[in-house]
């Protein structure tokens, strides 16, 4: 099989990348030129690199011919950005580029990166058939673009799946994400300063991410909705504590030292029922075995002359 993977410079793609390689897969990666991370990719085997910023998808065009198309690119996704709401505007309107992309491609499937944002505030196991809500134009914009990327792939005659995901953890992941801040944080020895950490939340390994969308791929896209997640729920402090054991058991940690921000869901857990029986799928890699793995690739990365893999 043959995959187009847009962003796929995030902790999610380059997971992806890894996953499909491994499988044989031909991957196409599309990537902003102006991209500080293109270099993480350069050396995958296998894959061509396109560069092309999600601003021009809607005229970029190549004669290659590919099966799938896996659309992560997505842009102003931490804090404060989910709310500009004219960028958040502007995703949808890329998502939809991303889909005519995929039918000029030749592409059979169309599989989109949603979100738990969709749903906006539960107390329950998030679902397929569960009423969303969205409170941020985060949100907002990613059940506009996969709502309205699964009529426009109907039209297409191209098969769609808009897989919600929560929170994912893995070695390429951003600075902003907590994971990052809370392992950088202890291995300097900086006081750590968070929320009382009191939502549950439900964490999935990156490589497990990967091989999720990569079995939706695989089982033809018989949904045309997922969500995905580890499928069970801790409470964040337990998370960092665990984090902590592991790398500096005597860190120093300010529960509640900042607010919540806002529209926080204090309820995250995914029902990953749909997904398993659609494609056998299962999570294999526990939130303890995903730091270490984090934290081996560090020190190796550091032993090979790479200063800072959180980037």
């Amino acid at each position: 099989m043959k995959v187009m993977i847009s962003g796929a410079t995030g902790a999610i793609g380059m997971a992806l990348l890894r996953e499909a390689v491994k499988l044989g897969y031909e991957v196409g990666c599309l990537v902003n030129p102006d991209s500080d991370r293109k270099s993480k990719i350069a050396d995958f085997p296998g894959i061509r690199i396109y560069e092309c910023s999600v601003d021009d998808y809607s005229h970029f065009n190549i004669q290659e011919k590919y099966d799938a198309f896996v659309h992560l690119a997505w842009k102003k996704t931490f804090g404060k950005a989910r709310d500009d709401m004219d960028v958040q505007l502007d995703n949808v309107r890329y998502t939809l580029d991303a889909v005519r992309l995929a039918d000029r491609l030749n592409c059979t499937y169309f599989i989109g990166a949603g979100s738990q944002a969709e749903y906006g505030v539960k107390n329950e196991p998030l679902s397929p058939e569960m009423l969303v809500a969205p409170e941020s134009g985060y949100g907002i914009a990613k059940y506009t673009a996969g709502r309205m990327s699964s009529i426009l792939c109907d039209q297409l005659n191209l098969k769609h799946s808009w897989i919600r995901i929560l929170s994912v953890y893995g070695p390429d992941d951003g600075r902003n994400s907590l994971i990052s801040y809370v392992i950088s944080s202890l291995k300097s020895g900086e006081i750590l300063r968070l929320t009382k950490c009191e939502q549950t939340w439900d964490y999935l390994y990156s490589e497990d991410c990967a091989r999720a969308i990569m079995s939706v791929m695989e089982s033809g896209c018989k949904s045309d909705y997922y969500v995905l997640g580890n499928g069970n729920g801790k409470k964040l402090y337990e998370y960092v504590e665990a984090i902590k054991n592991i790398i500096n058991p005597h860190a120093e940690i300010e529960y509640g030292a900042i607010d919540y921000y806002p529209h926080q869901p204090m309820f995250l857990v995914a029902d990953i029922s749909r997904l398993v029986g659609d494609t056998g799928w299962k999570p294999a890699v526990d939130f303890e075995d995903g730091i270490r793995k984090i934290v081996f690739k560090e020190i190796a990365e550091y032993g090979r002359g790479k200063k800072n893999i959180f980037i």
